[in-house]
Protein backbone atom coordinates (compact mmCIF):
# COMPACT_ATOMS: atom_id res chain seq x y z
CA UNK A 1 0.00 0.00 0.00
CA UNK A 2 1.02 3.55 -0.87
CA UNK A 3 -0.04 6.34 1.70
CA UNK A 4 0.51 9.84 0.97
CA UNK A 5 -0.28 12.18 3.85
CA UNK A 6 -1.11 15.97 3.46
CA UNK A 7 1.06 16.70 0.48
CA UNK A 8 1.62 20.02 -0.31
CA UNK A 9 3.79 21.00 -3.06
CA UNK A 10 4.56 24.76 -4.54
CA UNK A 11 6.46 25.71 -7.36
CA UNK A 12 7.15 29.80 -6.53
CA UNK A 13 4.55 31.46 -5.38
CA UNK A 14 2.00 29.34 -6.75
CA UNK A 15 0.71 26.02 -4.73
CA UNK A 16 0.04 23.20 -7.14
CA UNK A 17 -0.70 20.32 -4.22
CA UNK A 18 -3.31 21.44 -1.47
CA UNK A 19 -2.94 19.25 1.63
CA UNK A 20 -3.70 15.75 -0.27
CA UNK A 21 -4.24 12.67 1.71
CA UNK A 22 -4.43 9.15 -0.22
CA UNK A 23 -4.41 5.29 -0.41
CA UNK A 24 -3.18 3.58 -2.79
CA UNK A 25 -4.34 -0.46 -2.51
CA UNK A 26 -2.19 -3.34 -3.53
CA UNK A 27 -3.91 -5.48 -6.29
CA UNK A 28 -5.86 -2.55 -7.36
CA UNK A 29 -5.70 -0.11 -10.22
CA UNK A 30 -5.72 3.18 -8.44
CA UNK A 31 -6.59 5.73 -11.38
CA UNK A 32 -5.69 9.52 -10.46
CA UNK A 33 -7.94 11.49 -12.52
CA UNK A 34 -8.93 15.12 -13.05
CA UNK A 35 -8.83 17.64 -15.70
CA UNK A 36 -5.40 19.35 -17.00
CA UNK A 37 -3.87 21.72 -14.56
CA UNK A 38 -5.35 19.73 -11.42
CA UNK A 39 -2.17 18.93 -10.36
CA UNK A 40 -2.30 14.44 -11.69
CA UNK A 41 1.63 14.67 -12.91
CA UNK A 42 2.73 16.79 -9.37
CA UNK A 43 1.26 14.66 -7.42
CA UNK A 44 2.88 11.28 -9.17
CA UNK A 45 6.28 13.08 -9.43
CA UNK A 46 5.80 13.81 -5.67
CA UNK A 47 5.03 10.41 -4.44
CA UNK A 48 7.54 8.98 -6.91
CA UNK A 49 10.17 11.08 -5.07
CA UNK A 50 10.80 12.97 -7.94
CA UNK A 51 10.05 16.10 -6.72
CA UNK A 52 10.39 16.82 -2.52
CA UNK A 53 7.42 17.93 -1.23
CA UNK A 54 7.20 20.89 0.97
CA UNK A 55 5.39 19.13 3.59
CA UNK A 56 3.61 15.74 4.48
CA UNK A 57 4.18 12.00 4.16
CA UNK A 58 4.79 9.29 1.32
CA UNK A 59 5.02 6.13 3.00
CA UNK A 60 5.52 2.74 0.95
CA UNK A 61 4.45 -0.43 3.14
CA UNK A 62 5.16 1.40 6.27
CA UNK A 63 8.36 3.15 5.25
CA UNK A 64 8.19 6.51 5.20
CA UNK A 65 10.22 8.02 2.10
CA UNK A 66 11.73 10.82 3.86
CA UNK A 67 13.47 8.39 6.86
CA UNK A 68 15.26 6.92 4.09
CA UNK A 69 18.89 6.66 3.34
CA UNK A 70 20.55 6.78 0.42
CA UNK A 71 21.10 2.86 0.09
CA UNK A 72 17.30 2.33 1.41
CA UNK A 73 15.25 4.86 -1.50
CA UNK A 74 17.84 3.31 -3.90
CA UNK A 75 16.64 -0.36 -3.08
CA UNK A 76 12.94 0.90 -2.68
CA UNK A 77 13.20 2.45 -6.51
CA UNK A 78 14.13 -1.27 -7.43
CA UNK A 79 10.52 -1.96 -6.29
CA UNK A 80 8.95 0.43 -8.86
CA UNK A 81 8.11 -0.04 -12.24
CA UNK A 82 7.50 3.11 -14.26
CA UNK A 83 5.18 3.35 -17.91
CA UNK A 84 5.91 6.81 -19.47
CA UNK A 85 3.31 8.91 -21.17
CA UNK A 86 5.53 8.38 -24.74
CA UNK A 87 6.81 5.18 -23.67
CA UNK A 88 9.98 6.29 -23.47
CA UNK A 89 12.38 3.47 -25.33
CA UNK A 90 15.68 3.74 -26.07
CA UNK A 91 15.56 3.97 -30.14
CA UNK A 92 19.78 3.09 -30.35
CA UNK A 93 18.78 -0.47 -28.75
CA UNK A 94 16.66 -3.23 -29.75
CA UNK A 95 12.76 -4.27 -28.08
CA UNK A 96 14.97 -7.01 -26.04
CA UNK A 97 17.67 -4.82 -25.31
CA UNK A 98 15.27 -2.16 -23.96
CA UNK A 99 13.49 -4.26 -21.78
CA UNK A 100 16.86 -5.92 -20.49
CA UNK A 101 18.15 -2.65 -19.09
CA UNK A 102 16.63 -2.84 -15.91
CA UNK A 103 18.22 -6.22 -15.43
CA UNK A 104 21.72 -5.21 -15.89
CA UNK A 105 21.63 -2.11 -13.71
CA UNK A 106 20.40 -3.91 -10.81
CA UNK A 107 19.78 -7.34 -11.09
CA UNK A 108 22.16 -9.99 -9.93
CA UNK A 109 20.99 -12.77 -12.91
CA UNK A 110 23.06 -14.53 -15.18
CA UNK A 111 23.09 -13.89 -18.99
CA UNK A 112 20.57 -16.73 -19.42
CA UNK A 113 18.50 -15.75 -16.68
CA UNK A 114 18.05 -12.09 -17.86
CA UNK A 115 17.35 -13.92 -21.73
CA UNK A 116 14.78 -16.19 -19.96
CA UNK A 117 13.50 -13.16 -17.76
CA UNK A 118 13.04 -10.78 -21.06
CA UNK A 119 11.51 -13.74 -23.52
CA UNK A 120 8.76 -14.24 -19.85
CA UNK A 121 7.66 -10.16 -19.99
CA UNK A 122 7.74 -10.00 -23.84
CA UNK A 123 5.20 -12.77 -23.91
CA UNK A 124 3.34 -11.71 -21.03
CA UNK A 125 2.56 -8.22 -23.39
CA UNK A 126 1.88 -10.32 -26.12
CA UNK A 127 4.89 -9.26 -28.18
CA UNK A 128 6.27 -12.32 -30.46
CA UNK A 129 9.43 -13.85 -30.56
CA UNK A 130 10.21 -12.70 -33.99
CA UNK A 131 9.92 -8.96 -33.07
CA UNK A 132 12.54 -8.98 -30.22
CA UNK A 133 15.45 -8.29 -32.58
CA UNK A 134 13.40 -5.24 -33.94
CA UNK A 135 14.06 -1.30 -33.36
CA UNK A 136 11.27 0.62 -31.32
CA UNK A 137 10.65 2.56 -34.59
CA UNK A 138 9.61 -0.38 -36.47
CA UNK A 139 6.70 -1.04 -34.07
CA UNK A 140 3.23 0.76 -33.93
CA UNK A 141 2.77 3.01 -31.04
CA UNK A 142 0.62 0.03 -29.33
CA UNK A 143 3.73 -2.71 -29.73
CA UNK A 144 5.85 0.07 -27.95
CA UNK A 145 3.85 0.48 -25.30
CA UNK A 146 3.40 -2.99 -24.60
CA UNK A 147 7.78 -3.25 -24.65
CA UNK A 148 7.33 -0.27 -22.15
CA UNK A 149 4.83 -2.21 -19.93
CA UNK A 150 7.16 -5.61 -20.27
CA UNK A 151 10.28 -3.18 -18.72
CA UNK A 152 8.23 -1.32 -16.08
CA UNK A 153 7.27 -4.95 -14.83
CA UNK A 154 11.39 -6.87 -15.85
CA UNK A 155 12.12 -6.36 -12.11
CA UNK A 156 9.39 -7.97 -10.83
CA UNK A 157 7.85 -4.52 -9.11
CA UNK A 158 5.75 -4.08 -6.18
CA UNK A 159 4.83 -0.85 -7.18
CA UNK A 160 3.78 -0.10 -11.01
CA UNK A 161 3.30 3.68 -11.82
CA UNK A 162 1.87 4.41 -15.27
CA UNK A 163 1.38 8.27 -16.88
CA UNK A 164 -1.27 8.37 -19.45
CA UNK A 165 -0.74 4.93 -20.61
CA UNK A 166 -3.02 5.06 -23.72
CA UNK A 167 -2.36 8.84 -24.47
CA UNK A 168 -1.73 9.18 -28.59
CA UNK A 169 -3.31 5.66 -29.20
CA UNK A 170 -6.50 5.40 -31.23
CA UNK A 171 -9.59 4.28 -29.01
CA UNK A 172 -9.40 -0.02 -29.71
CA UNK A 173 -5.55 0.32 -29.02
CA UNK A 174 -6.26 2.09 -25.95
CA UNK A 175 -8.54 -0.61 -24.65
CA UNK A 176 -6.24 -3.40 -25.39
CA UNK A 177 -3.57 -1.52 -23.14
CA UNK A 178 -5.79 -0.62 -20.18
CA UNK A 179 -7.11 -4.39 -20.17
CA UNK A 180 -3.28 -5.59 -19.80
CA UNK A 181 -2.16 -2.76 -17.38
CA UNK A 182 -5.16 -4.47 -15.22
CA UNK A 183 -4.52 -7.83 -15.61
CA UNK A 184 -1.04 -7.68 -14.71
CA UNK A 185 -1.75 -5.43 -11.89
CA UNK A 186 -4.15 -8.46 -10.75
CA UNK A 187 -1.81 -11.27 -11.37
CA UNK A 188 1.02 -10.20 -9.85
CA UNK A 189 -0.94 -8.16 -6.77
CA UNK A 190 1.11 -4.47 -7.68
CA UNK A 191 -0.09 -1.55 -6.44
CA UNK A 192 -0.61 0.63 -9.41
CA UNK A 193 -0.82 3.81 -9.47
CA UNK A 194 -2.39 5.61 -12.98
CA UNK A 195 -2.52 9.19 -14.28
CA UNK A 196 -5.03 9.38 -16.53
CA UNK A 197 -7.97 11.74 -17.95
CA UNK A 198 -10.03 9.32 -19.99
CA UNK A 199 -13.26 8.39 -18.70
CA UNK A 200 -13.07 5.00 -20.85
CA UNK A 201 -9.85 3.98 -18.88
CA UNK A 202 -12.01 4.96 -15.37
CA UNK A 203 -14.83 2.88 -16.24
CA UNK A 204 -13.39 -0.22 -17.60
CA UNK A 205 -10.37 -0.93 -15.20
CA UNK A 206 -10.79 2.05 -12.20
CA UNK A 207 -10.59 -0.29 -9.25
CA UNK A 208 -10.02 2.76 -7.03
CA UNK A 209 -10.36 6.27 -8.08
CA UNK A 210 -9.15 9.57 -7.08
CA UNK A 211 -10.19 13.45 -8.34
CA UNK A 212 -7.96 15.81 -7.72
CA UNK A 213 -9.10 19.49 -8.86
CA UNK A 214 -7.17 22.52 -7.69
CA UNK A 215 -4.87 20.55 -6.31
CA UNK A 216 -6.91 18.58 -3.56
CA UNK A 217 -8.30 15.45 -3.57
CA UNK A 218 -12.34 16.35 -4.16
CA UNK A 219 -13.48 12.39 -4.08
CA UNK A 220 -12.86 9.40 -4.13
CA UNK A 221 -14.68 5.95 -4.66
CA UNK A 222 -14.71 2.43 -7.12
CA UNK A 223 -15.69 2.97 -10.56
CA UNK A 224 -19.01 1.69 -10.08
CA UNK A 225 -19.30 5.23 -8.16
CA UNK A 226 -18.62 7.28 -10.37
CA UNK A 227 -21.39 7.77 -12.76
CA UNK A 228 -23.78 6.88 -9.49
CA UNK A 229 -22.65 9.37 -7.19
CA UNK A 230 -24.38 13.13 -6.47
CA UNK A 231 -20.94 14.48 -5.78
CA UNK A 232 -20.83 18.09 -7.56
CA UNK A 233 -17.41 17.68 -8.60
CA UNK A 234 -17.81 14.05 -10.05
CA UNK A 235 -20.88 15.13 -12.02
CA UNK A 236 -18.92 17.60 -13.44
CA UNK A 237 -15.81 16.35 -14.32
CA UNK A 238 -17.64 13.79 -16.23
CA UNK A 239 -20.10 15.99 -17.84
CA UNK A 240 -16.89 18.32 -19.37
CA UNK A 241 -14.77 14.65 -20.29
CA UNK A 242 -17.82 13.38 -22.23
CA UNK A 243 -18.38 17.48 -23.65
CA UNK A 244 -15.07 17.25 -24.75
CA UNK A 245 -14.60 13.73 -26.02
CA UNK A 246 -17.73 14.82 -28.23
CA UNK A 247 -16.39 18.26 -29.44
CA UNK A 248 -12.97 15.78 -30.56
CA UNK A 249 -15.20 13.48 -32.44
CA UNK A 250 -16.82 16.18 -34.32
CA UNK A 251 -13.75 18.80 -35.45
CA UNK A 252 -12.69 14.89 -36.47
CA UNK A 253 -15.25 14.47 -38.68
CA UNK A 254 -15.44 17.58 -40.49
Amino acid sequence: MIRARGITKSFGDEQVLKGIDVELFPGKCNLIIGLSGSGKTVFLKSILGLHTIDSGIVEYDDRIWDNLNKNDRKKLRQEMGMVFQGSALFNSLSIEENVGLPLNFFSGMSDSEKVDRIKFCLNRVRIPDEAFKKMPSELSGGMQKRVAIARAIVLNPKYLFCDEPNSGLDPETAIVIDKLIHEITHEFGMTTVINSHDMNSVLEIGDHVVLLQGGKKTWEGAKEEVLTTNEKAVVDYVFRSNLFKQMRAALKSI
